[in-house]
């Protein structure tokens, strides 16, 4: 993954490579966010991700979060600064 890339193209790989979703999106709500704590201008600061993946079953939603967020952690050092999880086992 270059520099160059977006960080929504950065999670959506984290999370295939990760996890082999069967579902994945990814949105950017950074908009909804202007003017508060983490903001910065073009965006790509708050995202949203909805993930159905076998990996999850048997997880709590503790450590599904934790797993999320862990294969996450470049796109956080980039400039993530919130995420909310939807994820879920099929």
């Amino acid at each position: 993954m270059t520099q160059d890339a977006t960080i929504k193209s950065l999670i959506e790989t984290r999370l295939n490579d990760a996890f082999a979703p069967q579902a994945l999106s990814v949105i950017d709500e950074s908009h909804h966010h202007h003017g508060h704590a983490g903001w910065r201008e073009g965006g790509e600061t708050h995202f949203r991700v909805k993930v159905t993946a076998e990996a999850f079953r048997g997880l709590s939603r503790v450590d599904t979060h934790r797993r999320i967020n862990a294969a996450l952690a470049d796109a956080f050092d980039r400039g993530l600064h919130a995420l909310a999880i939807e994820a879920k086992a099929p």
